[in-house]
């Protein structure tokens, strides 16, 4: 059975009849289709992880249906209409049927990938983190995790998001976890790809504590609540570059991630890529380039992350 509009989920991921998965990159559907990004094909008995430039080739050659125009965002992306979905992988249920697998106490039946992920929830969980807020996405979401994969923890409730940030820090501190090494932050920084030179992009991550290392496996955690963001319909202006002071900091990790400014004329930043999440903290000075936007009462933001690749946008601190 299909699911509902109110199941999709950022962050989930959903299958199609020509094997295809995609990840879903918005909560809800707009006209009857979930907004997404192919990101696995299937390709000689095993998922296939594909790039952004792959994903757009494959479907312009291949499923053009996919290809979508967004009219709430103003961008081409993919969609998928929900009665073309077999499939639907849910985050945290697949972390529950992980930590309750019976077969847990034999380690050696497990991939290094899950054995790693039941040690970093069960650290956690030690620590005073309930897990019923947690879920798993990325490839583990999927079970094409490999040696090398990532760990991609989903938490659904922004005080334990920031409790297991701060918990995250004392395990650094106390070497049960260990922070990324420079070459580490390298690998990072070259996959995201971003406008930021090296130094930037690591002093910024560094104070976040959303990320670390398990046996030499890097985790990343993630914040999903409802959006904040105003509904209202916006339109595009121009690209922008402004230096403002951040007046709230409390939506810094959602998706999309919120700023709040002190400024006259624009409201907030809405950035919508990951690289830039909690990237300022309230008081602080930013540099900005982005999109602006305009709503029919007026009110303006910037919006980061306006194509995937995210060119020439960024969120920098330039004073504390």
């Amino acid at each position: 059975m299909s699911p509902s509009a109110s199941e999709i989920l950022a962050k989930n991921f959903i299958q199609t009849t020509e094997g295809l998965i995609f990840a879903v990159v918005q909560n809800g559907t707009e006209q009857g289709r979930a907004l997404c990004f192919l990101r696995y094909i299937w390709h000689e008995n095993h998922w296939q992880k594909v790039s952004t430039a792959q994903a757009n080739q494959l479907l312009s050659a291949q499923h053009p249906h996919y290809l979508y125009y967004s009219n709430q965002l103003e961008a081409t992306l993919h969609a998928v209409e929900l009665e073309k979905i077999i499939k639907h992988y849910q985050p945290k249920q697949r972390l529950h049927e992980l930590l309750n697998l019976p077969d847990f106490k034999n380690k050696k039946s497990l991939d290094a990938a899950t054995t790693d992920l039941i040690a970093l929830c069960q650290l956690f969980q030690q620590a005073g983190i309930d897990l019923q807020h947690f879920g798993v996405t990325g490839s583990l979401l999927i079970g094409a995790q490999q040696a090398s994969s990532d760990i991609d923890l989903v938490i659904y409730n922004r005080a334990v998001f920031h409790q297991t940030r701060q918990v995250t820090e004392l395990l650094i501190k106390s070497k049960q976890l260990n922070s990324l090494s420079p070459e580490d932050w390298a690998e990072a920084f070259a996959r995201r790809d971003c406008e930021l030179n090296f130094a930037d992009y690591v002093w910024h991550e560094q104070r976040k504590f959303n990320k670390g290392m398990i046996h030499q496996r890097k985790f990343d955690l993630s914040l999903l609540e409802p959006s904040s963001e105003n509904p209202e319909h916006y339109a595009k202006q121009s690209a922008i570059t402004l230096t403002a002071q951040i007046q709230d900091d409390t939506y810094s990790f959602d998706y999309p991630a919120r700023f709040l400014l002190a400024h006259a004329e624009i409201a907030e930043i809405l950035c919508f890529t990951a690289t830039y999440n909690g990237q300022a903290q309230t008081g602080e000075w930013v540099e900005v380039a982005g999109q602006l936007e305009v709503s029919a009462s007026g009110k303006k933001r910037i919006i980061v992350g306006s194509s995937r690749e995210a060119r020439g946008e960024y969120i920098k601190v330039v004073s504390l």
